[in-house]
């Protein structure tokens, strides 16, 4: 059965990925449907109900800048948030907020339901509909067939999904519900590389069991902290501690004992995918790192009317009764009641490399995925996945050429390419130390480097873009003020006493700024603004002034990466006629097809020398270098 209205864009899933897709390609004008196996469980956090952190928060303030919900929800559901890493320089500072669970998950169901251009519907996808190349449209196991000019797929962990739990194993997208194996079954009919993947979480106790006079509270901030450059910046009231512990020497006896018990470690492994590196279960860090005899756990509620403590540090997938014995080990934890186990999960993934990096697949046009079907872990990265996606659909509808955020402008720029250059193999999860321009893609200036993109494609509102005209101009005059104002000779010894350093006549208050014992809520005292600006545009002209020759060479390096990126290889180029390229060399540069010299020097396996001979080919053949 053929359903009568034809959409423009289909979402697959209503996870992280497909809400913030099906919401940006709504907004954008586009009719779209998003269709998801429980109506109930959009927007669930299956894991920590964890908002940021490293690189995380880069991510949710560039899904905001341009546009997107989950800084928004996030400010609004938070029960704990704070700003990490404080202690380092603001390339590697972040928030991270701990949401309530069910606040956030509905929260985003209604927003969805309210959204114009969206229909929402509660349907078991099994398979994609190709028609001469070109992808048109799903079907469902109740008949249907949705008809759609593009489709993206954002399916989670439900690809085929296997809940491991010791020796218990069963078919599942997540604990307590059904997978969907038939369409990844029709994804792989359809000429895409399936890989296998493996990921999981942790037991969930009762809070009354826990003693937390033996642990550290981690108090939330004082200081009011956003996500989202709209949300007004206030202290939420009633926020909750979260608290931090460690597991013991004899914690790590009693997994040991029972590792053959293990889906991972048992004689015969049951669990073929790769899992995260950079989140590994309790059993992983034991063998992992055999010399520590404790690891740090942290205790996390997961929301204000639910007793749930999330016990962070503690992913496992042995037997219930080991977890209940090695989790009452843990310091504060000795009469802790398990109200869910963990578990491990397995599922189906598509290799990234097949996709274009605006994440359309290669073999079927209009098709596109995004989130954990791209191997990525994480909800933030997921979203921004979405996102991106569903822009990039709606763009290609409209005949416009696809948006690609680089390296150098965004994180979201990076994660794209790690994953369509350099592929997975294991459960991606975006660091600060994969992004080499750090120092520019910082949290506090998403806004200026990616609002007028969302703005231009229509995800920024009028008023919105008029508040950010605003704070841009009042920072540019304010920076301008400080590099004009000089000191006066009867205002040296005064500030020389202040700041306990020596101030000369006639320097700058943008040179003053520049030292580090002089903050900017401090000059202000003696010299402020002519424009009132508000903490946050503060915030980045001290950051601005403060960091400017770092700045400044990061720009230069910024502006060589970009020279390479402009040399466009042709599309059509046949790498079996570029003359002494390696073998390893041509089968991966035929099988990810770069875009640009740029994109083929990040290729693992293509050395300077395989550069250069396409270099030289593109010359010979009057190519434009």
């Amino acid at each position: 059965m053929q359903y009568s209205k034809k959409y423009d864009v289909i979402v697959v899933g209503a996870g992280h990925a497909g809400a913030e897709a099906a919401l940006a390609a709504a907004r954008m004008g586009a009719q779209t449907l998003c269709l998801t196996i429980n109506l109930d469980t959009i927007s669930l956090m299956p894991c920590n109900p964890s908002v940021g952190g490293p690189a995380k928060g880069h991510l949710v303030r560039e899904i905001d800048a341009l546009g997107g919900e989950m800084g928004k929800l996030a400010d609004q559901t938070h029960i704990h948030i704070r700003m990490l890493n404080t202690g380092k320089g603001p390339a590697v500072q972040a928030l991270r907020a701990q949401s309530d669970r069910r606040d956030y998950q509905f929260g985003m169901k209604w927003i969805m339901e309210n959204q114009t251009n969206l229909d929402i519907k509660q349907e078991l996808v099994t398979g994609i509909i190709v028609e001469n190349g070109a992808v048109a449209g799903v079907e469902t196991s109740h008949g249907w067939e949705y008809m759609g000019r593009s489709v993206i797929i954002t399916t989670g962990t439900f690809l085929k999904g296997l809940v491991y739990i010791g020796d218990v194993v069963y078919p599942a997208g997540r604990m307590g519900e059904f997978p969907s194996n038939d369409l990844s079954v029709s994804l792989a009919k359809h000429g895409l590389e399936i890989g296998r993947l493996k990921t999981g979480t942790v037991p969930r106790v009762d809070r009354r069991t826990i003693d937390y006079s033996v642990t550290t509270p981690q108090e939330p901030s004082e200081d009011p902290l956003t996500f989202s450059f709209e949300s007004p910046r206030v202290v939420k009231p009633d926020q909750v501690p979260c608290y931090l512990t460690y597991t013991t020497k004899r914690t790590k006896e009693i997994i040991l004992e029972n590792l053959d018990r293990s889906p991972l470690y048992s004689e015969t492994p049951k669990i073929t995918g790769t899992g995260p590196r950079y989140c590994p279960s309790i059993e992983t860090k034991i063998m992992r790192f055999s010399d520590k005899d404790q690891h740090q756990v942290f205790l996390e509620p997961e929301g204000k009317n639910t007793l749930e403590i999330y016990v962070q540090g503690l992913s496992t997938s042995l037997p219930v009764d080991v977890q209940r014995d090695y989790i009452r080990t843990v310091t504060g934890l000795e009469k802790a009641e398990i109200m869910r186990p963990g578990y491990a999960i397995e599922y189906d993934y598509v290799n990234p490399t097949q996709l274009y990096p605006w994440f359309e697949t290669r073999k079927i046009a209009n098709l596109f995925l995004a989130g954990q079907i791209n191997g990525t872990s994480g909800y933030e990265e997921a979203a921004a996945q979405g996102l991106y996606a569903a822009v990039n659909a709606v763009l290609k509808l409209d005949g416009k050429e696809p948006f690609i955020l680089t390296r150098d402008q965004a994180y979201l720029g990076v994660l794209a390419d790690d994953l369509v250059t350099l592929g997975t193999e294991e459960p991606y999860r975006m660091l600060t130390s994969r992004c080499e321009y750090r120092l520019t893609l910082r949290q506090d200036n998403a806004d200026e480097r990616l609002t007028p993109i969302g703005y231009k494609l229509g995800l920024i509102s009028q008023g919105r873009w008029e508040k950010f005209s605003t704070k841009m101009h009042n920072i540019s005059e304010e920076i301008e003020r400080l590099r004009q104002r000089r000191v006066k000779s009867k205002e040296s010894p005064q500030l020389s006493e202040y700041f306990k350093t020596s101030i000369a006549t006639g320097t700058t208050l943008f040179d003053l700024l520049k030292r580090p014992e002089v903050t900017y809520k401090h000059l202000a005292e003696f010299y402020p603004a002519e424009i009132p600006i508000n903490d946050e545009e503060a915030e980045e002209t001290e950051i601005k002034v403060k960091y400017e020759g770092y700045i400044s060479r990061q720009e230069e390096q910024i502006q060589k990466f970009r020279r390479m990126e402009e040399i466009r290889i042709p599309d059509d180029i046949d790498y079996a006629d570029v003359k002494n390229l390696s073998n390893e060399a041509r089968e991966k540069l035929e099988t990810i097809r770069p875009l640009s010299i740029g994109q083929a020097t990040r290729i693992s396996g293509v050395t300077p020398t395989d550069v250069s001979m396409i270099l030289i080919y593109m010359n010979k053949s009057s190519v434009p270098v």
